[in-house]
């Protein structure tokens, strides 16, 4: 009982700009000394700026027509206040680490009761005059321990109202009004409402009243995160299993079937000219294993990917055992810069083991590449973005300490971590090839149409995504309209059946093509799985135009720049799975027959 409560302010948001500002860009009372609150490193990427506030509460002490501040409303004050109104922004606040929402009507015969993140800055009537949401009624829910004095909160709503405050000679020390007094609460709708103006003067102020309740302290995120739709994941993964299934289905009759029956007639050699007719990838066993042209490059490419996976793998795990819950702010960001960076250790070691194999001497160029090309792009995109949304004086921007930071965790850590591992993996001896390379390659007979590059790469691109889609629209709902993701359990076994598809997609493919005499396949089996990050952008695009209400230049490139890095991503991590599936499947299949 009266314990002090602080409630902190987090940034201004909008769906219709996906900007963040801070609070204290809109004139707001200010505390006497604004504090910033302890952020991770992860909050900081998100444009989470958490401030002290002039709200203070005592614990289950209820107030009526507690009045803050009074401020006067400079040209450029009532210029930003129209500007963020227009825009939809939303105020969000914090509470003992709790959100605040506001109660939504709820919908006719739905019994759970629906919240919306934050309260609307203000709003703009038909005369097109813009109000202020000055008077904010707070709710705050408390469980009360049965066998202690005291309670624990478990919930925070506001309802916000534009009242035009009414009152005699203004008194800073101790300030009061006409319009209601510490016994009366204020009915939403029932007074004149505050207009935004310059120079007028807006009076600030709240009511807070403590209400028991029967929600406990460990579910008391569960309003935020409420799920209606887990039908249509069980749906998706439904759905994505069955073209899982139709795949092994596909890969079983190859491998049952044609291969052994191929090995089995090619190792008795007994009816030499049938086995010649029957298939072709027996044909080029000394062209299988020939290097492919930017070798380097592939062994960049497969290091990066496997540094991904790690780090997709490693969150996963953390984030299913809770340790990544939405109440822990910027912790999942967090994760996965601090896994990325620790998981250089794998790129190292698989890129340099794959370029030994393809018998390459200049193991430090290779390294070099590693550690620098991808993330090196990812840098360069975000830097620009970063301007941008500097140069819109947002709070989104990552500051100059934070940006160094980050080179320092990629310089200091990842970069030698790299070299570490590309010691180790070029130090092992090299990957054995199951049979001999032909001096002289072999002739490439005309590929009918559908083997041709282009067509099988994009064709193998469809399923990985089709397996994906229906849980990319739920992240990017998360990631763009300002919703909580939680479900990682459904992403997990997403994740699962993507890799499953990936690498047999990529298998079924390659075998095709090895059976038509082409023995290309390095740089086609890591482009098959890995096109599926096209289709990724094209659904973005699509989303972008039909769920997003982006209207400024500078939001809609944000937008797509952001999408670009995700894709690039998604293409790196796939197209290594496919890869790797090829490469186990090519080796397994060479390894089994008898060659002279």
């Amino acid at each position: 009982m009266d314990d002090d409560l602080q409630v902190k302010v987090n940034k201004l948001s909008s769906i219709k700009t996906q900007l963040p500002y801070d609070y204290y860009f809109l004139d707001y009372c200010k505390p006497e000394a604004i504090k910033n609150s302890a952020e991770n490193l992860g909050e900081v990427l998100r444009g989470d700026r958490i401030e002290n506030s002039v709200y203070n509460f005592k614990m289950r002490r209820d107030e009526s027509c507690k009045v803050v501040c009074r401020t006067k409303l400079s040209p450029e004050a009532a210029k930003n206040f129209k500007e963020k109104i227009d825009d939809e922004y939303r105020v969000n606040m914090i509470l003992d680490n709790l959100p605040v929402v506001v109660p939504r009507q709820t919908r006719e015969g739905s019994q759970t009761p629906s919240f919306e993140h934050g309260y609307r800055v203000g709003y703009k009537l038909k005369d097109d005059k813009y109000y202020i949401n000055n008077h904010l009624s707070f709710t705050v829910l408390y469980h009360e321990d049965l066998n202690a004095a005291e309670a624990r909160i478990v919930g925070f709503h506001v309802i916000p109202s534009s009242i035009k405050h009414e009152y005699g000679a203004w008194d800073d020390k101790n300030p009061t009004v006409q319009t209601c007094n510490a016994n009366t609460k204020i009915t939403p709708g029932s007074h004149t409402p505050q207009e935004v103006a310059p120079e007028a003067y807006v009076v600030f102020s709240y009511d807070v009243i403590f209400e028991a309740s029967e929600i406990i302290w460990a579910s008391r995120w569960d309003v935020y995160l409420l799920s209606s739709d887990s039908q249509i994941h069980w749906f998706s993964i439904i759905n994505s299993l069955m073209i899982v299934l139709f795949l092994s289905g596909m890969i079983a009759m190859i491998m049952m079937r044609t291969l052994y029956k191929d090995i089995a007639n090619y190792n008795q050699l007994d009816n030499q000219e049938e086995a010649q007719e029957e298939t072709g990838w027996k044909l080029v066993h000394g062209d299988a294993f020939r290097p492919p042209v930017h070798s380097g490059l592939l062994c960049v490419y497969v290091g990066t990917g496997v540094q991904f996976f790690g780090m997709t793998v490693v969150t996963m795990m953390f984030a299913l055992l809770g340790f990544l819950s939405p109440a822990n702010r910027g912790g999942l960001m967090t994760a996965m810069v601090l896994l990325w960076v620790f998981m250089g250790v794998l790129a190292g070691y698989t890129s340099s083991r794959l370029y030994k194999m393809f018998k390459g001497t200049e193991w430090k160029k290779i390294t070099l590449k590693t550690a620098f090309m991808f993330p090196g792009i990812i840098f360069g995109v975000f830097f620009v973005l970063n301007a941008l949304i500097w140069g819109e004086k947002s709070s989104g921007a990552v500051p100059f300490g934070t940006m160094f930071a980050l080179f320092l965790l990629w310089f200091g850590i990842s970069v030698p971590l790299v070299f570490v591992g590309s010691f180790l993996g070029f130090k092992q001896p090299a990957i054995e090839d199951p049979v001999k390379t032909n001096k002289i390659p072999r002739q490439i007979p005309e590929q009918a149409w559908y083997l041709q590059p282009a067509f099988s790469i994009l064709a193998g691109g469809i399923l990985p995504f089709g397996a994906v889609f229906i849980e990319l629209f739920f992240i990017l709902t998360s990631i763009w309209l300002n919703q909580f993701y939680y479900i990682f359990g459904f992403l997990f076994i997403v994740f699962v059946i993507l890799l499953v598809t990936c690498a047999e997609i990529t298998i079924v493919l390659c075998y095709f093509q090895l059976c038509s005499e082409d023995y290309h396949w390095w740089w086609r089996a890591y482009l098959t799985a890995g096109s599926s990050a096209l289709y990724l952008f094209a659904y973005a695009i699509f989303y972008f135009f039909n769920r997003l209400e982006i209207t400024k230049l500078v939001s809609g490139i944000l937008y797509f720049g952001y999408m670009l890095i995700i894709s690039y991503a998604f293409f790196v991590l796939t197209g290594t799975i496919g890869f790797y599936a090829c490469f186990w499947f090519v080796r397994k299949i060479y390894a089994s027959v008898k060659i002279d």
